[in-house]
């Protein structure tokens, strides 16, 4: 480096030392009156801002920016069709003609008429839904229903891994590419960032179609680290759909010597709720590959269904290009609808207020509150936050469980033995406000006890933590939590 060259480097960080103080209030000024966000979101970056000069606002840049204003995903091709369909179920609403087999599901109503006004998540009632709590029994149903297609595969993650798995589901696409089955592989760039091009070209050279949602730009430097895909959606000639929380890689499998075996929940539906799976995945093909799917008219056609299944389902989706969090929405209304138990698995515990509030209510009533979380962080900051929280609840009277059997990644809620909501959204801030999600929400006591048992079945594998245990916890982790919570709104 040329000497004129460094001496006008350090003359520059020599003049950003000096006027810090300045620089820091215009850019504090900036967050406050140029960006609406919620009050404790605001304080959490003005203490990193103020903990790190400078680089906070960096990362503030690279974190924080909203997409809210920005109509990511257009569906006018078909927005009347879905729009009759929508209407024509809040008219069955209001006229008390929505037939519901169970009598107890009534006082959902109000929910369902939301999600249809809100997300125009029209509710199905011919669904057969299959449960799967293990990695090796889900990625076999899958790799078996995916050797059946016949007309198209549409298969979207947040993580892929290049391993034996992969291994595994790339032979099939490509297998059936050449006997002539669309197929389509949606990724996000930030969670495949591992993945090396050649793959990606390697289907493609064999007629995989290919698309990568929000690219990283100059190579692997990734500018909106906060706006991830994490949806995981297949869906086979739209005739049965997968969704969930498992991604694609040996640790979903147990592989891993850091999580041991992993423990999530996944769906396989067949039925009319799938046609609102097909719909998500090309309005997420459409943003990312700049192509109009709803063209093909055959992507969306009702097939016959052979399971001849009974389970209510509505499909929703939420993310930051979303006016409202619908799936933080539902969480809430779920909780505040309870009358006998609330059942919550999910990794990472960091609720806002309304559902923290909600929850502590709710055990304060008498109503049996349980959640539990894993034994073991992925991400240490979320991890021990989520303990702070999880104080909180046990405080309140809510039994709250560690999940001992290697690493919880399931995310799921259960009301009242009736209604249940599973899909990839955590409870926490990130997956109510940052991250595009997709959730089931079934209004099945069928169901709904099965994941219930699920659950129970899981406690054998916990450990309870009780008051005294929380109370006892050493001030390493208090300082941990106490630190950790304070940054919660921005994790």
């Amino acid at each position: 480096m040329s000497e004129p060259l460094w001496n006008g480097i350090v003359g520059i960080i020599r003049w950003i030392s000096d006027h810090l103080f300045i620089i820091n209030i215009i850019l504090s000024l900036l967050i406050i009156f140029f960006q609406r966000k919620k009050p404790t979101t605001v304080w959490a970056w003005l203490l990193l801002l103020y903990a790190i000069p400078v680089i906070g606002f960096i990362l503030y840049l690279v974190l924080a920016q909203n997409f809210h204003k920005e109509r990511m995903f257009k569906m006018k091709e078909i927005e009347g069709e879905i729009k009759y369909a929508v209407r024509r179920q809040e008219e069955s609403i209001f006229r008390k003609q929505l037939r519901l087999r169970n009598s107890e599901l009534k006082r959902f109503e109000p929910l369902i008429l939301y999600n249809l006004n809100e997300g125009e998540a029209v509710l199905t009632d011919n669904n057969d839904v299959r449960i799967f709590a293990d990695g090796e029994d889900k990625f076999r149903e899958l790799i078996y229903e995916m050797e059946h297609a016949r007309q198209y595969i549409h298969l979207e993650y947040y993580i892929i891994r290049d391993d034996e798995l992969w291994e595994k589901i790339e032979s099939v696409l490509i297998k059936k590419a050449r006997q002539g089955v669309k197929v389509r592989v949606l990724f996000d760039s930030m969670g495949c960032r591992g993945m090396k091009n050649s793959v990606w070209e390697r289907l493609r050279k064999e007629g995989v179609e290919v698309s990568e949602f929000f690219p990283a730009l100059l190579g692997k430097f990734q500018l909106r680290i906060n706006y991830r895909n994490h949806r995981k959606i297949v869906v086979i000639d739209g005739r049965l759909g997968f969704i969930g929380g498992f991604n694609i890689g040996r640790e979903y499998l147990g592989k891993s010597s850091r999580f041991g075996y992993w423990r999530d929940t996944h769906l396989c539906i067949e039925g009319a709720a799938v046609t609102s799976l097909a719909v998500r995945f090309v309005l997420d093909w459409n943003y990312a590959a700049k192509e109009n799917l709803f063209l093909d008219d055959s992507l969306f056609e009702i097939p016959q269904y052979v399971r001849d299944g009974r389970d209510p389902v509505q499909i929703i989706t939420s993310g930051p290009d979303s006016k409202y969090p619908k799936i933080r929405d539902n969480y809430l209304r779920l909780i505040h609808m309870a009358k006998r138990n609330i059942y919550i698995h999910t990794p990472y515990f960091i609720p806002d207020d309304d559902i923290k509030d909600a929850l502590i209510i709710a055990a304060k009533s008498g109503i049996d509150v349980r959640i539990m979380i894993p034994c073991k962080p992925d991400h240490p900051f979320v991890y021990w936050a989520t303990y702070s929280y999880v104080g909180e609840m046990i405080e309140a009277g809510a039994r709250c469980y560690t999940y001992n059997n290697g690493f919880l990644h399931s995310k799921c809620l259960c009301i009242d033995t009736l209604v249940s909501c599973v899909g990839t959204a955590n409870m926490d801030i990130r997956s109510f406000a940052l991250n595009f999600e997709v959730n089931a929400v079934i209004y099945s006591a069928k169901t709904t006890q099965r994941l219930e048992e699920i659950f129970e079945k899981d406690i054998l594998d916990s450990t309870i933590i009780t008051r005294k245990m929380y109370e006892q916890r050493g001030w390493i982790v208090w300082f941990k939590e106490q630190f950790c919570r304070l940054l919660s709104p921005v994790l």
